[in-house]
């Protein structure tokens, strides 16, 4: 067979003229063109879209009967238009975006959930602007009540959507493809030539390779109907469902999720109950019971800094060694936390935050009794581990004339001292290369029996006296490892001991539904990808024989959206088709024409037939109806 014999099959699409046509008729499957009919419909399961009504009980009858009854209706009436507004996608898509614009503020002003000193600095601060976003609810955004409304109707919004639209999806599952409409010439993607193959082998033939390309396809009459792309709206739907997924697993987090930050010494450890939480913060559904049980011990903190070049004191590896145990009786495991790298138990994720020094300290009376003797946690100010606290002795404690006293001292530490003389006492390394630790004295009253919450790392010094040498200069000193600094006036003394451990800070964190929203966001990718990248259309063959008993054989497509890839695939399949049945060597040349097509092909007429229009020019084109999904050049 030559070259031209088997370019016969070539499609074509609508020309410009055709187009500019059809631009002004009615849409596919709307009942105006019964050439397509079901053809050209249920391409898509979007609903309809409704304009804006005007009187749903029409003219009122006279009377109290007569108002009710146009009462009713137009309660009803108004009623089905509210709800199919809020069912709509572009509704959907709105209150999305007025979600997602409700959000900035959440991350802009400081939230009461989260921080509630800087919300307090911030109404000291801004005397105007403060109540009124307290009144707006701006200072607990997620909570509030424009914000909790948005979030319902978005998810009713999208339940209404996807419901009737999941079952006319099923519905059109479980349907076959529809009939080819009489005229496939009409269709934007069209191929036709004469063949001498049998029109039941041609069918055959072409349902073989349809379904061979994964088309769903069934003899119909004289012609094989298929159809594919339905992932198309398989992901749409897949979407919609992901992003109600997304926001029941936001909401049920933010209900039941519990988030608590604990300081640890190397040695000490942690129970997960509300008593060893430093801070604690819950969704508003939370319950004590809620609370995975678990508890773990800090063995060792492991810090490693670059030690040369720009990145000298960067941090190379910070780990926490512990030991953890699931349960009441569970048994004790050993495992390292690191940055990014949490500890999973349950839904409970703990993460190590930040870390210091906590020096060990030993405090002693005036009798040489020891009255105090603990590893004080001290909070880094810098990068270098800089770091300053207070150390109470709040018990036991009696000064030299009997009395019983509280004694305080501000300390302030470095792990890598410059040395004396040689600027300022701030930490030059965050490693323990030259630990200095400096100490002033107080005796007194800390403040601590009066029932009033305090600041563990501040000494409250309103009841506090300074101790002061003999010189009468306030007591103050540098001690390295070893070194102890004596109280005048025979109070005792305090030890700054060889002996100083590192503490870690671990937030816990527990919140349910997290699965569920990263396969939900997962979902969601995938469903939008398939929504935007696959396209639904369907094909139809018929092959029929004409007068002069050769076999005529149409191939004509239809998309839901506009693609050059329809006529594309279209004359691929028509190739895969033609092999199997080759043009006939004795038949004439096909028509070409979007709108043409055989001499005696069935399902069309000559010139003048009872379907032509007798207002038509002789040799004019057929003008073509809008069709979704129909294809230009």
């Amino acid at each position: 067979m030559s070259d031209s014999d088997t370019r016969s099959t070539d499609v074509h699409s609508d020309s410009d003229e055709t187009v500019k046509t059809a631009e002004a008729a009615e849409p596919l499957g709307s009942g105006t063109d019964p050439d397509l009919g079901a053809a050209g419909s249920q391409l898509s399961t979007a609903p309809v879209e409704t304009a804006m009504p005007g009187s749903f009980g029409g003219s009122r009858a006279p009377g109290a009967k007569g108002w009710i009854v146009w009462s009713a209706r137009e309660t009803i009436g108004w009623a089905r238009w509210f709800w199919r507004q809020l069912t709509s996608m572009r509704v959907a898509l709105i209150l999305l975006f007025l979600l997602s614009l409700g959000a900035i503020p959440g991350s802009l002003i400081p939230q009461t959930g989260v921080d509630a000193l800087k919300v307090r600095q911030f109404m000291s601060d801004h005397d105007i602007l403060g109540p009124i976003y307290d009144k707006l609810g701006l200072f607990h955004v997620y909570s509030s009540v424009w914000f909790s409304a948005i979030y319902i109707l978005l998810f009713v919004s999208l339940i209404g959507c996807i419901v009737p639209r999941t079952w006319q999806f099923v519905g059109q599952l479980r349907a076959r493809p529809p009939g080819a409409p009489k005229r496939l010439g009409r269709l934007p993607a069209y191929a036709t030539w004469r063949t001498d193959a049998e029109p039941e082998q041609v069918r055959e033939a072409a349902l073989k390779v349809l379904r061979q390309r994964r088309f769903r396809a069934h003899l119909d009459g004289d012609a094989v109907a298929a159809e594919k792309g339905y992932l198309r709206e398989a992901g749409n739907l897949a979407f919609h469902i992901a992003l109600i997924v997304l926001l029941v697993s936001f909401a049920s987090g933010q209900l039941y999720k519990t988030e608590g930050s604990k300081l640890v010494v190397e040695g000490d450890g942690f129970s997960n109950t509300l008593t060893q939480y430093d801070d604690f913060k819950s969704g508003s559904l939370f319950s004590d019971d809620d609370l995975v049980p678990f508890s773990f011990n800090l063995k060792k903190f492991i810090g490693t800094y670059e030690r040369t070049g720009p990145n000298k004191g960067t941090p190379r590896r910070y780990q926490a060694d512990v030991t953890y145990s699931e349960g009441a009786y569970g048994k004790d495991r050993a495992t390292s936390i690191k940055v990014n790298e949490p500890l999973e138990i349950g839904d409970a994720k703990v993460y190590l935050v930040s870390h210091g020094y906590a020096p060990t300290v030993t405090v002693r009376d005036g009798k040489g009794q020891v009255v105090y003797h603990d590893a004080v946690p001290l909070l880094p100010l810098d990068g270098n581990v800089t770091s300053q606290g207070a150390i109470q002795v709040r018990d036991g404690y009696r000064n030299a004339q009997g009395r019983s006293e509280q004694l305080g001292f501000s300390a302030f530490f470095v792990p890598t001292f410059a040395g004396a003389g040689k600027g300022t006492m701030f930490s030059q390394f965050p490693a323990l290369d030259f630990p200095v630790l400096a100490l002033s004295g107080y005796h007194g009253d800390l403040g601590v029996d009066a029932g009033i919450p305090q600041n563990v790392y501040q000494l409250d010094t309103k009841n506090l006296k300074q101790f002061k040498d003999s010189k009468g200069k306030i007591l103050a000193s540098r001690l390295l490892p070893g070194e102890t600094m004596t109280l005048p006036g025979g109070n005792g003394s305090i030890t700054f001991d060889k002996d100083i451990r590192q503490w870690a800070q671990f937030q816990i964190v527990q919140q349910p539904g997290t699965d569920w929203a990263l396969g939900g966001s997962i979902t969601a990718i995938l469903g939008l990808a398939g929504s935007l990248f696959i396209q639904r259309r369907r094909i139809w063959v018929r092959a029929s024989t004409g007068d002069d008993g050769v076999t005529v054989v149409e191939m004509a497509g239809l998309g839901r959206s506009e693609s050059a890839k329809l006529p594309e695939e279209l004359g691929a399949l028509a190739a895969l088709v033609h092999d199997r049945a080759p043009t006939s060597p004795s038949g004439s040349s096909p028509d070409t024409g979007p709108d043409a097509a055989p001499d005696t092909a069935p399902g069309t007429e000559p010139e003048g037939g009872p379907d032509a229009d007798p207002d038509q020019e002789p040799g004019a084109d057929t003008p073509v109806p809008a069709a979704e999904g129909a294809q230009e050049k």
